[in-house]
């Protein structure tokens, strides 16, 4: 049985996740969808979706999608959807979880690669972030639940624009480019998004990310109509800049920030993988997301990796091309992260 693609659907209370969940239930798509609602024995707010009297968990919607709310284990809830499908009392073609607004993503994403049952069935597709523009300033301020889920994001976004000036939404999403430069963010209207944007974006797929946008690590190239006298580069340590003029002077320090580290000598595998064990150990719960391309001695081909918090992967991808420069690049989200002993760490394990 081919694997079943599984999204995270997330966001600060308020920000759309319901909205957005509506759209692509009750959307004419002709895909089967089984949607997870982890809730954590909180009421279930979305009732007006799931409107039911009976006390079973799993609803078939009218359009063949199938929705179920999780009280318990989301490991078990994942093994029953599963051994329905196999027997064929239930039919659905891919996963959609729905956390609760203060849910870290991180222990959901861990769930997928911690259980070889669930690993061996489900593949995890990628964790949407939804972002609320007329109160994620504050909310990024004062929760850090609000950032670590911009910081594990594939992708971003932006609703309620409408609700604030084109000024405050720039505002906002560069300083969430800043926490999180890995991730595309786009604004989105009252859930109306391409399900392409939704589905299939393969951001827990080692190799296709590369594939797809090997420029993924780039310095940021977003559309500042403002000069500033440095460049941002996702290592600029200002997560959001005092906007002159705007009206608005963010001095926020985000404790969700990221940074690239590059390299042009290639890494010595063992002493990399020690290293990377060493920090994983200590940082892990501090480190949201980590993914590179990299140049290891010995294999003409590229090592794909990432991890979230203590977990973490590599895979051999494509064979550098000729004329290629092998350089190797990696990119860490995390609470606080101590970037000059990684750095220096990284430098050490070179050959």
């Amino acid at each position: 049985m081919a694997l079943i693609p599984a999204t995270i659907l997330t966001g600060f209370l308020g920000s759309g996740k319901t909205t957005l969940l509506k759209r692509v239930l009750t959307e004419a798509h002709g895909q089967k969808i089984a949607v997870i609602e982890n809730e954590f024995g909180e009421e279930n707010i979305d009732s007006d979706i799931l409107v039911t009297e009976s006390k079973e968990q799993i609803i078939q919607m009218s359009n063949g999608c199938i929705c179920c709310t999780i009280r318990e284990d989301l490991r078990e809830t994942l093994q029953l959807l599963a051994a329905k499908k196999r027997k064929g009392l239930l039919d659905f073609e891919r996963v959609v979880i729905e956390t609760t607004g203060l849910a870290d993503p991180g222990p959901v994403a861990q769930t997928f690669f911690m259980d070889d049952e669930i690993a061996e069935t489900y593949l995890l597709d990628s964790i949407l972030t939804l972002v609320d523009a007329k109160h994620a300033a504050q909310q990024l301020n004062d929760r850090q639940e609000a950032r670590r889920q911009i910081g594990f994001a594939d992708q971003l976004f932006v609703s309620k624009t409408d609700l604030v000036s084109e000024q405050e939404a720039e505002a906002l999403i560069h300083r969430v480019k800043h926490m999180n430069p890995r991730a595309p963010v786009q604004k989105v209207h009252f859930g109306e998004v391409p399900l392409s944007q939704v589905f299939d974006l393969r951001g827990f797929n080692l190799n296709s990310k590369l594939d797809i946008d090997p420029d993924f690590l780039k310095e940021d190239e977003h559309d500042h109509h403002h000069d500033h006298d440095h460049e941002h580069g996702e290592h600029c340590d200002h997560p959001s800049h005092a906007h002159e003029g705007h009206g608005h002077h963010h001095h926020v320090d985000d404790d969700v920030k990221s940074f690239v580290y590059k390299a042009d000598r290639p890494f010595d595998p063992a002493r990399l993988e020690d290293f990377l064990g060493a920090i994983v150990n200590i940082y892990g719960p501090r480190m949201l997301r980590y993914k590179g391309v990299l140049n290891m001695q010995g294999t003409e081909r590229k090592v794909i990796f990432q991890g979230v918090h203590q977990l973490m992967g590599s895979d051999l991808g494509p064979a550098w091309a000729e004329g290629e420069s092998r350089q190797s690049r990696m990119v860490f989200i995390g609470i606080d992260l101590p970037r000059d002993i990684l750095e220096q760490g990284l430098e050490q394990c070179l050959v």
